[in-house]
C-alpha cells in the first residue's frame, strides 16, 4: 500500500506572513473545524482500542503511552489527568515520551531516532503481557515509537497507535492502529496543530470511556476525583448536595468525614 506523509504536505494557504493578524484566526480556525470530522472517520478503530485497553485494565492490566514531541507530551498530559479526574493509581496510566522527563519542556535532540531506548523506557515499568501500549506520533514514522511496539509485539504485549497518516510505518506495527488523516497542516508540517488537535481528541476518548466503562463514574458526574483543591471541594460537595438532596454545610461535613464522593455517597443514611 502507497504511504503519503499527508501531515508533510504543503499547506493550502500561501503568503501566512502577508495575512492580518483577523485573516490568520479565521483560516487556523477554518482548517481547525475540519478535525472533529476527521476523528468521526475514525470511530470504529477507537472503538477497537478502547476495547482492547478496558479488557486489559479490567484484569489488573496497565496503559502505556509512548511518542515524542508534541505526540509524547500529549500522551502524557493524558496519563497524567487519569490519577484527579478518576481516582485511579498513578501506574495505571503512564505516558513515556523520547528523551524522558527533560523532554516535556524543552526538545531533546535525536531522541526520537532512537530504535531501543523506547522498550528499554518500557522495561523500566515492568511491562508485561497484561498491558496495553499505545503508540503515538503524528507522522507515523518515529523510530522511538514504532521500535517499541515492534519489541512489544515480540513480547505478545497488545499494541495500538494514533496517527495522522495513513498507511504509515507505525500503523502496520499496531495491532489496533488509529488513523486520524487531517491533512496538511497551516503552516506547512507544523502538527503540533491539526494533528496535535486530533491526537488530543483521541486521547480523551480512549481514556474516557475506559474509565466510564470501569465504573469510576456515576451518572455524569466524577464521584471517584480526588479533592485536591478548594475548587473540587465545592464541586464535590455540590454533587453530594443534589444527590442526596441535604444542604451545603451537611455535604461538606460528609465529604470531610469520607474523603470523597463515592465513599459519602456510599455510607449516608
Amino acid at each position: 500500500m502507497d504511504f503519503t506523509k499527508t501531515t508533510e504536505q504543503d499547506s493550502h494557504y500561501n503568503n501566512l506572513e502577508k495575512m492580518s493578524v483577523s485573516n490568520l484566526l479565521i483560516n487556523i480556525n477554518n482548517e481547525d473545524k475540519t478535525v472533529p470530522l476527521a476523528v468521526e472517520k475514525s470511530l470504529p478503530q477507537i472503538e477497537a482500542l478502547t476495547y482492547q485497553i478496558t479488557h486489559k485494565l479490567k484484569n489488573d492490566g496497565r496503559l502505556f503511552y509512548i511518542g515524542a514531541g508534541t505526540s509524547g507530551r500529549l500522551g502524557i498530559v493524558d496519563a497524567s489527568e487519569c490519577p484527579p479526574t478518576f481516582g485511579v493509581p498513578h501506574e495505571l496510566v503512564v505516558g513515556l515520551i523520547a528523551g524522558g522527563d527533560i523532554a516535556i519542556r524543552k526538545a531533546v535532540e535525536f531522541a526520537e531516532d532512537s530504535t531501543n531506548q523506547g522498550w528499554t523506557d518500557l522495561q523500566e515499568h515492568q511491562i508485561s503481557e497484561k498491558d496495553v501500549v499505545v503508540g503515538i506520533a503524528a507522522s507515523g514514522t518515529t523510530p522511538y515509537v514504532i521500535a517499541a511496539l515492534e519489541k512489544c509485539n515480540e513480547n505478545k504485549i497488545t499494541t495500538g497507535c494514533i496517527t495522522c497518516n495513513k498507511n504509515s510505518p507505525l500503523s502496520k506495527t499496531a495491532q489496533f492502529p488509529i488513523e486520524v488523516i487531517v491533512g496538511p497542516e497551516f503552516v506547512t508540517g507544523s502538527s503540533r496543530m491539526k494533528a496535535g488537535t486530533a491526537q488530543k481528541l483521541v486521547l480523551n476518548m480512549l481514556s474516557t470511556a475506559s474509565m466510564i466503562q470501569l465504573g469510576r463514574i456515576k451518572g455524569n458526574k466524577m464521584v471517584d476525583m480526588q479533592l485536591s483543591n478548594n475548587k473540587l471541594v465545592e464541586r464535590g460537595q455540590k454533587m453530594l448536595a443534589k444527590e442526596l438532596n441535604i444542604n451545603l454545610n451537611k455535604a461538606s461535613q460528609l465529604i470531610k468525614k469520607y474523603g470523597n464522593v463515592r465513599n459519602a455517597l456510599k455510607n449516608y443514611n
